[in-house]
């Protein structure tokens, strides 16, 4: 059972990343969907998203949970039966999950990848890291503040919210790992706390708001 990493946020909130090796078969042993996600999960063409699909469930029972405690509102939003907080992400062969008692969360994982260079305009302004002189350095950067917004994004869950208009990430040095997120939409103004990490030229960014 590949649990990657557990990193314990603070007393009443938990992130689990799975990093995915075994098949789909091995994958759906002792793990129960209910119709609705079967009927998901079989429309998959993917292999890899059915297994990421089934490795989340993985998480959630380590978590205390099984696949029937998960709902989905009308915005897409992964919500607990039991009223805790719940944000799920998957990229290539890491999955992930943060769950909260107490907080509203997000969690996404990206693969850093030079693509992102090309289309940071149209989620920050690209003129703010012109001193970013290293390309590897730029993708860092700019993986991380998309991390960021995907996350916060995943929290308000709001049609319309934009990640370059709404969206503001506090800028921070290539040596931290925590920063600051604001949501200014619709007359209101929301704060998040903000933790990001690497592994294998993947980023982890999650968030919590305040």
């Amino acid at each position: 059972m590949p649990l990657y990493k557990t990193i314990i946020v603070n007393p009443y909130t938990k992130v689990y990343i799975w990093k995915i090796t075994e098949s789909e078969k091995e994958l759906s042993l002792n793990i129960d969907l209910t119709n609705k996600c079967q009927l998901r999960m079989n429309g998959m063409k993917s292999e890899l998203h059915r297994r990421g699909f089934l490795s989340i469930r993985h998480l959630m029972r380590l978590a205390g949970y099984v696949d029937s405690d998960l709902f989905y509102d009308e915005a897409g939003k992964p919500h607990l039966k039991d009223g805790n907080h719940i944000s799920i992400t998957h990229s290539y062969h890491f999955t992930g999950i943060i769950v909260s008692q107490k907080d509203e969360v997000g969690i996404d994982i990206e693969k850093q990848r030079d693509k992102i260079t090309i289309i940071g305009h149209k989620f920050t302004p690209m003129e703010a890291y012109a001193d970013i002189k290293k390309a590897k350095e730029l993708v860092k950067k700019l993986t991380i503040i998309w991390g960021a917004k995907e996350s916060l994004y995943k929290i308000y869950a709001t049609h319309g919210l934009s990640f370059m208009d709404h969206i503001y990430i506090h800028d921070f040095k290539n040596t931290d790992n925590t920063t600051r997120g604001i949501i200014s939409y619709d007359g209101r103004t929301s704060d998040y706390n903000i933790t990001f990490l690497e592994f294998e030229e993947f980023t982890c960014v999650y968030a919590i708001k305040k």
